[in-house]
């Protein structure tokens, strides 16, 4: 499944809207572990139909990362009927990406 980037602007209708759970992965384009997440919450992305993947650039949206306390990145978040289930702080591997959305 396709990942899609979200802003201020579309959050709400890709995200608390959403049917599906959703995974939303903080980054920015600057950080390292971020880069090293990266192909990681591709290969979720493209093997679990059954949830939505967003991506949120904390220098593009400050508000969301403000909403969200997200204070480092990586930072991963699972919403499921528009409230948040999950967390997870710095890079980690893909089993436990997994085990944050189960």
């Amino acid at each position: 499944m396709e990942i899609i980037k979200v802003n201020g602007q579309n959050f709400e209708e890709e995200v608390i809207k959403s049917e599906k759970p959703v995974l939303i992965d903080f980054y920015a384009d600057w950080c390292g572990p971020c880069k090293m997440l990266s192909p990681i919450i591709d290969e979720i992305a493209e093997e679990n139909s059954e949830i939505k993947v967003v991506k949120v650039n904390v220098d593009d949206a400050q508000d969301l990362a403000m909403k969200y306390q997200v204070m480092s990145i990586p930072t991963l978040v699972v919403i499921k009927n528009g409230e948040e289930v999950n967390r997870s702080v710095g890079l980690i591997d893909k089993s436990q990406v997994e085990n944050l959305i189960k």
